[in-house]
């Protein structure tokens, strides 16, 4: 059985994070289609990398649904941002030597685990086989950890959130508008904006 269900010798799919629909969110639309136009056109001409012109006013438009989910996606960092979340303590050093936050590693990024309640914490526990285990945790306000806890880890981190609860849990990306800019994988900091 594979990690995300199936067999070995079946065919097997693998669930899109949800990074990547954050991501698409801070990608402007023009980008977006210019990305695809050059795809398709990349087949079209043998991967000659020739561009076709931009089609403007047809550019400048979201796709149906796009602002809503940047306004539901906004709504929920800011009450993640003002909610107190349990987090985990790992068994590594921490900055000052003392034990640090439990992470996960994942693409590359570090993750800090936060879970909503005990009961989430729980749930990660009996997901883990690790039920029977103390575990050890801090109350930490979500605004502090991703202003204070992401750019100290040092690494590109974001934070995951109730992270044995499927679809249920969230992922806060290391991105403009989430973590302090010196912190998002998105930001120049020569150039002083996006990349």
């Amino acid at each position: 059985m594979s990690e995300y269900g199936g067999t070995v010798d079946g065919p097997q799919r693998i669930p899109r994070s949800r990074i990547a629909d954050y991501a698409e969110m801070t990608t402007s639309p023009t980008a977006r289609e210019a990305q695809a136009s050059s795809r398709e056109h990349d087949v079209e001409d043998g991967g000659r990398g020739e561009r076709p012109p931009a089609h403007g006013q047809e550019s400048d438009r979201e796709a149906p649904g796009v602002e809503a989910r940047r306004r539901e996606f906004a709504a929920l960092l800011g009450e993640f941002r003002r909610t107190p979340v349990l987090v985990p303590l790992g068994d590594g050093p921490g900055p000052e030597g003392e034990r640090g936050l439990l992470t996960a590693d994942l693409g590359g990024i570090r993750f800090i685990l936060a879970f909503s309640d005990e009961q989430a914490l729980a749930r990660y526990a009996v997901a883990r086989g690790q039920a029977d285990r103390e575990w050890t945790y801090q109350t930490v306000l979500g605004a502090r950890l991703l202003d204070v806890a992401v750019p100290a880890a040092g690494v590109p981190c974001g934070v995951a959130l109730d992270c044995a609860d499927g679809e249920e849990g969230m992922v806060f990306p290391p991105v403009r508008g989430i973590v302090p800019d010196e912190a998002a994988l998105d930001f120049d900091a020569d150039r002083g904006d996006t990349k």
